[in-house]
């Protein structure tokens, strides 16, 4: 939401351990700014459906899906459903292919989940920018089509203005 605002040096870490082991990744806690801490969201490349299994900390798991022109691409700012999903310890949250997705940490404490999402460590860069995961869309538009922010202490949804089409964000 703003680039240049304060918080942690480092978001967010991963341990990739590719489709035996499965990935385990650690949000710190707090904001950037106003905004809670995320992180980076992606769309899969492929039909790839993936499961996040919660297993410290409570934030949210952010999904959105695009609009299609009609020559059957995806329009990266024309978001058709933006579901926004609570999640605690123990929770799992399923995400089906096409969805963009990222988490954001919302709690005191670090946020830890375990995904069984695909690494190929034969690629030239798997941990960074895996080939499985295209993260272009959001790193152009400077998130997903709405930033969770902390206001008196408890999360809320602020559109972010670079999407046209945007609607309500569904929570659940």
């Amino acid at each position: 939401m703003s680039p240049d605002a304060e918080g942690p040096s480092v978001p967010y870490h991963m341990i990739r351990g590719g489709s035996e082991k499965g990935n385990i990744t650690v949000w710190e806690s707090g904001t950037v700014g106003d905004e809670y801490v995320k992180s980076y969201g992606h769309y899969h490349v492929g039909k790839l459906d993936e499961t996040y299994t919660i297993l410290s900390g409570d934030g949210f798991v952010i999904m959105q899906e695009r609009a299609m022109g009609p020559d059957g691409a995806p329009i990266d700012d024309e978001i058709v459903a933006f579901r926004a999903i609570r999640v605690r310890a123990g929770d799992s949250v399923f995400i089906p292919s096409g969805m963009g997705h990222l988490a954001v940490n919302t709690g005191s404490t670090w946020l830890v989940t375990k995904d069984d999402s695909p690494v190929n460590f034969e690629e030239k860069n798997p941990v960074d920018m895996p080939g499985h995961a295209d993260y272009e869309p959001f790193r152009k538009l400077h998130g997903a089509a709405y930033y969770i922010i902390e206001r008196d202490g408890s999360p809320e949804f602020v559109r972010n203005p670079l999407y046209k089409k945007v609607p309500e964000v569904t929570l659940g």
